[in-house]
């Protein structure tokens, strides 16, 4: 007897795919667990992690932020190959602003995220006519040559940089406050990707011709999408620079671009939820890997080629396909 495998829906999934249709506490805890679990995580994990994995922890938060600012462009039809030019601009603007003008971190790190994305979206704004690999080698060139400009003219410190920064009040505060701005980012810009506004940028990235037709300015919402991303990611860059109290050239360092978009794509790109999960499991692997020397970037390269090419959906998508859906095996007729 001939037999396949079909997959279905779980019916409390198909019930609540527009209305929240429950019937009981148990489809509640099915519909709510994917959300309350990395509320939960996040307000656990500072509390039983050491201070080295802490520090981890903060720098998980940060490449998640710049995951989900790439997720958001790539989304919107402009793959970007240089969050590292978001992370520096707002590292420095808030160096600037604490170290000249002596505004304090609570207030320089907002300000530097608005700043800093105002000027990373002035910068690009040129160019958001260019489309795929034109735009991403813009992206990949700005902060190369923003290292080589501070380097020649000696403008901020030059080579040594910008030390003695104003820490944050304390470490809690330096937990609570990234993993807060995290969730954040997570969840208020997941509803507004699957709002009117998000169907825009979404149309844009599937087919702009269409969109201009229906007398939509695309360069207008590019603009909002790419200022918006750019914050994200120059939040990312102020906060690091008062945990470290120093800001210089490695800001612009490619890890800042290449880590971000290895944790998108592994994790599952356009979801948002899977480029924070692919930040949560890359940045500690390359952290447990250190202890290897050399042998860290060969493991970490195979660890990348297996999941992309076993999972080329990302592992998120694996994950909710499995958790909204069953499979069983049934006769063929």
């Amino acid at each position: 007897m001939n037999q396949r495998k079909e997959r279905i829906d779980r019916g409390i999934r198909v019930r609540s795919g527009d209305v929240f249709a429950l019937s009981s506490w148990r489809e509640m805890a099915y519909l709510a667990a994917p959300r309350i679990l990395p509320v939960a995580l996040c307000l656990l994990l500072p509390l039983v992690l050491s201070p080295y994995w802490q520090k981890v922890l903060l720098s998980v938060a940060v490449f998640a932020l710049l995951a989900i600012s790439w997720d958001i462009l790539a989304r919107t039809g402009m793959v970007s190959l240089g969050q590292a030019l978001f992370f520096g601009m707002g590292a420095y603007c808030s160096g600037i602003f604490n170290h000249y003008w002596g505004i304090p971190p609570l207030f320089a790190i907002p300000l530097a995220a608005v700043a800093g994305g105002l000027l990373s979206t002035l910068m690009l704004l040129p160019v958001l006519r260019l489309r795929g690999i034109y735009f991403s080698m813009v992206t990949l060139v700005i902060p190369l040559m923003l290292v080589r400009v501070i380097e020649a003219t000696k403008i901020f410190g030059g080579t040594e940089g910008l030390s003695g920064m104003d820490p944050l009040p304390s470490r809690w505060v330096e937990m609570y406050a990234v993993l807060a701005v995290l969730l954040a980012a997570l969840f208020g810009f997941r509803r507004v990707m699957d709002s009117d506004y998000g169907l825009v940028l979404r149309g844009i990235a599937d087919n702009d011709r269409s969109v201009i037709n229906a007398g939509i300015n695309i360069y207008w919402f590019k603009a909002q999408s790419l200022f918006i991303c750019a914050s994200i990611g120059a939040f990312a860059g102020a906060f690091m620079t008062h945990v470290y109290m120093f800001v210089g050239m490695p800001v612009f360092a490619l890890d800042y671009s290449i880590l971000p978009i290895a944790a998108a794509v592994v994790g599952g790109p356009g979801t948002l939820a899977g480029a924070t999960f692919g930040a949560f499991l890359l940045v500690p692997l390359s952290e447990a890997l250190r202890g290897i020397g050399g042998l860290r970037i060969v493991l970490y390269g195979v660890f990348l080629v297996v999941f992309i090419v076993a999972l080329p959906e990302g592992i998120f998508h694996y994950i909710q396909r499995k958790y909204h859906q069953v499979e069983r095996w049934v006769e063929v007729e």
